[in-house]
């Protein structure tokens, strides 16, 4: 969703710095009250982002929870296995609906190529009402896809190493198919353990965009949140924070280099978990 190279514009130069927050429940109890206690943290952080000419558009803020395995239960019209035995994806898709059709044919298509199992779909139930004009242009199509092991019986890391590869291919096809709307295709989070809820909006709109994290019976043990500040770096829906497996409050400003000498090394890369596809999985 960058904006291409243009002018003295060029995103690969881009930098951010942000706010983020943690709170847990020592006794290991899920409770409703981490995730108010959470978006508390979140709506204290909003000092640490920018808001856009619209006057609500954020730089982007989102929270990461445990899987509300008994919620989801009763909001599913499937049934869903144990807690931990199937993974729920949150996707953002293409607002045209052809174009959300065929990348959740592709998703899928890869998801059962891993050999796992397509349990259902569900629409997460937003309020497009908080979100700013700005934000509105790229919102996309939010939803939740539950995915079971299949037959096979897999550990709980053979399982996400399988959804992970599930989801690179995905991507990959996507992003090289001439949609229009690629750019939306994106999985915040594709996980046994968690969920993330994210998105272009300014804290205090989280929970207000989100139908899902004001219901009491969602519940936690833990919370992770995230305000991005956007401060040369365009602010999307995809770059909102959390990240699948990290937050950052800071700069990375290495990436590039990081990311050049990783492409250099790609010949020397091996992997048991991956075998000779591993070549399959790099950016």
């Amino acid at each position: 969703m960058l904006p291409s190279k243009q002018g003295l514009y060029d995103p690969q130069f881009e930098h951010d710095n942000c706010g983020a927050g943690f709170i847990c429940s020592l006794q290991g109890k899920k409770t409703n009250d981490i995730i108010h206690k959470a978006l508390d943290i979140l709506d204290c952080l909003e000092h640490r982002g920018a808001v856009s000419a619209d006057g609500k558009t954020g730089d982007g803020a989102g929270i990461l929870i445990e899987i509300p395995h008994n919620f989801l239960k009763k909001q599913c019209g499937f049934e869903l296995p144990e807690m931990h035995q199937y993974a729920v994806g949150m996707v953002f898709l293409p607002k045209k609906e052809n174009q959300r059709t065929y990348c959740i044919g592709v998703l899928e298509n890869e998801i059962k190529n891993q050999g796992l199992e397509i349990l259902g779909w569900r629409k997460v139930p937003v309020n497009h009402e908080v979100v700013g004009n700005i934000a509105a242009l790229t919102e996309p199509h939010i939803m939740q896809i539950f995915v079971g092991k299949g037959s096979g019986e897999l550990s709980d890391h053979e399982f996400n190493i399988k959804l992970y590869c599930s989801r690179k291919i995905a991507e990959h096809t996507i992003s090289d198919s001439k949609l229009s709307q690629s750019s939306y295709f994106y999985l915040p989070s594709l996980s046994t353990h968690t969920l993330i809820y994210k998105g272009l909006l300014t804290p205090e709109d989280i929970k207000g965009y989100y139908n899902d994290l004001e219901d009491p019976a969602v519940v936690t043990r833990l919370a992770l949140v995230h305000q991005r500040f956007s401060t040369n770096t365009f602010p999307t829906w995809d770059l909102a924070q959390p990240f699948r497996y990290m937050c950052h409050n800071g700069e990375i400003n290495t990436y590039k280099g990081n990311f050049s000498r990783m492409q250099i090394r790609e010949e020397l890369l091996k992997s048991k978990a991956f075998g000779s596809d591993l070549k399959k999985y790099c950016q």
